[in-house]
């Protein structure tokens, strides 16, 4: 069993480790262990709260965590007008958090996706220009495109989502970003469990579960779809995104340096290929991989994928089984990191924890960071209030999935 300590950190001059160890904010000492050879420092460092974040964040994606995760590291290691990168970006939790916290942003990620529903967070438009270009879609002209995804929808309600995608993908050379704030709403209103949603009840909206399976839902329910006004949906979920915009926490574009700061650097790309990012280009990266099999984003993301115009077939996107498959991606995109990151900057790469903890992902890392110009700091564990520290090496928090936080911290030399 690992011993836990209040020694100090074994960096002693680092000033991060410093901050890990004295940190109390939640009225918690901060546990040093040892443990394989990593130091540990667990505590709760940041609060389990839902929607205690900026309301731009509240769009929903498999496996992201909480913007206060980046903020974290991004208020501590970095400075306004530095650079923070995430090479999987997901939903892009940490660009926006990078974003409005006055920091140069780079993003990518395998799933063309990913940049439909970051980019337009980056940008926020003003709700009257939203609801005024919505009228001009042609919602009440379109036809139903797929007979199946009646499982989903209303007839009414699935015409005017192929309406709306129609419209959209016609238009798609334009670039405009009010076209873009919509088909980003419109792919977090797909599917979900409340009648904000288009779709009937249905799985969370991080996923869409297969037309048989929503069959069986409707079946055990005794359920039919209900007619949803799409515009309207549309725009209450935009009110929601846009309710801290102007307040005091501001947009991202009036959180930054100025007029003649970059915009947000994002492309689709290979964590293992960053060609958008340049030789010691930034400060930070705070990211999380894609967990052992645990999230098939090509499956999960089927139904949004359709509506974008995403071919599902000819994505790249990592679902790794094997340890050793997942230990050699985690080396090739460390063996970038170290391109692109400056001496002294540093990687905060979150991992959790799967398969009730019997696979340490964090191990893992270390080993493969072995012989790359990284100085392996150690490992942060948020202990959220359901978490026990022994539950940190292999007691489950929950029956199955991920239960905690656990990031990988290295600073480039």
């Amino acid at each position: 069993m690992p011993t836990a300590s209040r020694k100090a950190a074994a960096s002693p001059a680092d000033a991060f480790l410093s901050t890990l160890q004295g940190f109390d904010a939640f009225g918690a000492p901060t546990q040093v262990v040892t443990e394989g050879g990593l130091t540990y420092y667990v505590n709760e460092y940041w609060t389990a709260a839902q929607r205690s974040a900026h309301s731009l964040h509240e769009i929903s994606y498999r496996a992201c965590f909480k913007p206060q995760l980046p903020a974290f590291f991004i208020e501590r290691l970095t400075a306004r007008g530095e650079t923070v990168c995430d090479p999987f970006m997901g939903r892009g939790t940490t660009p926006l958090q990078a974003a409005l916290m006055g920091r140069r942003v780079i993003g990518s990620d395998a799933n063309p996706l990913s940049i439909m529903l970051t980019r337009p967070r980056l940008d926020p438009p003003e709700l009257d220009a939203v609801a005024a270009r919505l009228a001009e879609a042609p919602l009440a002209e379109g036809e139903i495109e797929r007979e199946d995804l009646l499982a989903f929808y209303h007839p009414d309600t699935l015409r005017q989502i192929c309406a709306l995608r129609a419209w959209l993908l016609a238009r798609e050379a334009l670039v405009d970003p009010l076209d873009a704030w919509i088909r980003m709403v419109a792919l977090n209103r797909l599917t979900g469990h409340s009648p904000g949603f288009f779709s009937v009840y249905t799985m969370p909206p991080n996923q869409a579960v297969s037309v048989k399976a929503q069959l069986k839902i409707n079946t055990r329910r005794s359920q039919t779809p209900p007619p949803r006004d799409v515009a309207a949906l549309i725009m209450k979920k935009t009110r929601a995104l846009l309710a801290d915009v102007g307040r005091d926490a501001p947009s991202p574009e009036r959180a930054g340096k100025g007029a003649s700061s970059p915009p947000a650097n994002l492309a689709v790309a290979s964590a293992t290929h960053l060609r958008h990012v340049g030789n010691g280009e930034v400060d930070l990266v705070v990211t999380s991989p894609p967990f052992l099999d645990i999230v098939d984003y090509r499956g999960d993301n089927w139904l949004r994928n359709w509506f974008a115009g995403v071919d599902t077939d000819r994505l790249t996107i990592s679902q790794l089984r094997s340890v050793d498959a997942w230990s050699g991606m985690t080396r090739a995109v460390f063996e970038e990191l170290a391109r692109i990151l400056r001496p002294g900057g540093h990687v905060a790469y979150e991992v959790g924890e799967v398969r009730g903890g019997g696979v340490l992902l964090e191990r893992l890392v270390w080993q493969a960071m072995e012989g790359l110009p990284f100085e392996r700091l150690g490992v942060m564990v948020n202990q959220q209030s359901f978490t026990k520290t022994s539950n940190c090496w292999g007691v489950a928090n929950n029956s199955k999935g991920v239960n905690s936080n656990r990031i990988v911290l290295a600073r480039r030399l």
